[in-house]
C-alpha cells in the first residue's frame, strides 16, 4: 500500500490536482482542471496513466511485466502500471508527470491560466 500512498503524495504536489473516487472506494482518480490524468486501483496497486501513443508503446516494450495497455482505457493513449512490480520511483514519477502535462495541455486556455 505504500506505493499508492507515494503516488497520492506525488500527484497532490502537481499544481491544481484534485482527487475523488467516482468509480467506487477502491479506485482513486487524480484530476487537473476536472480531467483525469491518473486512476489508481488501491486493491491491485496499479495506476492508469496517459502517454503519447509512441511513448506508450515504447514503455510497454521496455517493461513488459510492469507496464501494459491501459485497463478499461483507450489502449493507444493509456498504460496500466503495476506499482508493486519493481519500477523505480523516478520512472513512475516521469510517467505521472507526462500524463499530467498531456491532460493539462488539452485543457481550455482559460482553465490552464486559472491553474
Amino acid at each position: 500500500m505504500q506505493e499508492i500512498e507515494a503516488l497520492k503524495n506525488f500527484c497532490l504536489r502537481l499544481k491544481g490536482t484534485t482527487f475523488d473516487s467516482p468509480f467506487g472506494e477502491n479506485l482513486v482518480c487524480f484530476r487537473v482542471g476536472g480531467k483525469i490524468y491518473a486512476i489508481a486501483d488501491l486493491t491491485d496497486r496499479r495506476v492508469n496513466l496517459k502517454a503519447e501513443p509512441e511513448e506508450a508503446l515504447r514503455l510497454r516494450e521496455a517493461w513488459p511485466d510492469q507496464i501494459r495497455p491501459g485497463y478499461h482505457m483507450n489502449k493507444k493513449h493509456w498504460n496500466t502500471v503495476d506499482l508493486a512490480a519493481g519500477l523505480s520511483h523516478e520512472i513512475i514519477a516521469k510517467m505521472v508527470e507526462q500524463s499530467y502535462r498531456l491532460v493539462f495541455a488539452g485543457l481550455p486556455k482559460k482553465i490552464r491560466e486559472r491553474i
